[in-house]
């Protein structure tokens, strides 16, 4: 996804576990998976500094989380290059979905081409106020992208 990494993981321990973005929320402590598939639909490459990628760069994009052919939310974010060796580039990533009992904020390094994408979820809003755990993101920027939440409150 450039929605979530150029483009919306894994380890949490908990007793609830619910695989729908439309589904009652999990008491706190436990643990609430979602897994969407994501829609890439607006993407553009901001090129700082000297022409061609380098320090400063930004991929900005934004897309539509789906459960089970349904739009279930709505996010996007961006990606700044933050480390050049050669042709290998190292972006910092912040997204921010939006699902209808909240939203939900990330952060990670990314390793352009480096397989998944794994981000620490940082926040959030509405049920998610205090959420914290780990979003996977695999296929990005492809139509078969897809994000698998483990959310901890």
């Amino acid at each position: 996804m450039k929605f979530a990494a150029a483009s919306l993981a894994a380890v949490a321990v908990g007793a609830v576990a619910v695989d729908s973005a439309q589904a009652g929320p999990p008491k706190r402590g436990g643990v609430e998976v979602l897994e969407l598939q994501v829609r890439n639909d607006q993407y553009t490459a901001v090129d700082l500094g000297p022409a061609g990628r380098s320090l400063g760069d930004m991929d900005v994009y934004s897309g539509t989380a789906v459960k089970d052919g349904h739009d279930v939310g709505r996010g996007g974010g961006t990606c700044q290059v933050i480390h050049v060796k050669g042709e290998e580039l190292m972006s910092q990533c912040l997204i921010t979905m939006e699902i209808a009992q909240g939203s939900l904020t990330m952060q990670s390094l990314w390793t352009k081409d480096a397989g998944p994408l794994d981000m620490a979820i940082t926040g959030g809003t509405g049920v998610y106020s205090n959420a914290r755990g780990t979003a996977r993101f695999w296929d990005i920027a492809t139509p078969n992208e897809r994000v698998r939440l483990e959310i901890l409150r």
